[in-house]
């Protein structure tokens, strides 16, 4: 990460890195996106209540390729760099948002409080990586920027002094931010879908963000690689629970 990149996300609380992707890796992940949807199906589910959106959170189980994309080895360090150490997985999630003809909806939210400790007050660091094209057409993920050392307002009162940044790009942008800064998917009346993997950090110390993305045993605790295994062990729940009721599975 540059010192410029670095400025730029402690002044806004977020970081737009454009051409992320390489083209060989746009096609490759938005065939593995593809595949997932077309046939595993059954791992895909609405999220909410009108958010417009289906996800599947257990990507790493339906398409396993996507532990490269999680740790991409031009990302990943820029994210750790953001969170000051070595991160961990908290959440994965592929998210697909349909066409939609209705009113515009956009719900602005904060997924966890900030982390006052933190010098960018970032506990976890969120990216996003669009696998579509994004413009003013389109949906988009918006934000509202915020410095680090901003005041925290509520969501009226930081919409009206920072207002709103929508996010646009060619499929293989990725966005980082701070999970703690405001923003919200914004749903246009558009004919186009649009397609994003979105993966959630944090330290490896830290506390267990959700319980929504199971880890295959494969990752965390039998992989060659002691990296890899410290990366994904800071497991949460479910994984738990799965990896102990399926531990003596194939031992008959």
């Amino acid at each position: 990460m540059t010192a410029v990149e670095h400025k730029f996300f402690e002044r806004n609380g977020y970081l737009v890195v454009k051409d992320a992707l390489t083209p060989d890796e746009i096609a490759f992940y938005q065939g593995i996106y593809d595949r997932d949807r077309k046939d595993t199906a059954y791992f895909w589910r609405e999220i909410g209540h009108g958010e417009h959106q289906t996800v599947n959170c257990d990507s790493l189980v339906s398409s396993p390729e996507f532990d490269q994309l999680i740790r991409h080895p031009m990302l990943l360090p820029r994210v750790e760099t953001l969170l000051g150490g070595p991160a961990c997985l908290a959440e994965i999630c592929l998210r697909h948002m349909r066409p939609h003809r209705e009113e515009p909806v956009q719900k602005w939210h904060r997924d966890a409080p900030h982390a006052l400790s933190h010098p960018l007050r970032a506990g976890w660091i969120h990216l996003l990586i669009y696998l579509s094209d994004v413009d003013d057409n389109t949906h988009c993920f918006s934000i509202s920027p915020e410095a680090c050392d901003d005041p925290i307002l509520d969501q009226d009162a930081q919409l009206a002094q920072k207002g709103a940044v929508d996010i646009h790009g060619a499929a293989g942008t990725a966005v980082l931010f701070n999970l703690s800064v405001l923003h919200t998917a914004n749903v246009r009346q558009t004919d186009f879908e649009r397609k994003t993997v979105q993966t959630y950090y944090g330290p490896r110390s830290g506390p267990i963000l959700s319980h929504y993305s199971l880890v295959p045993t494969e990752l965390w605790r039998d992989h060659p690689n002691t990296e890899v295994r410290a990366f994904y062990g800071n497991l949460n729940d479910k994984s738990k629970r799965y990896a102990a009721r399926f531990s003596n599975l194939g031992k008959q």
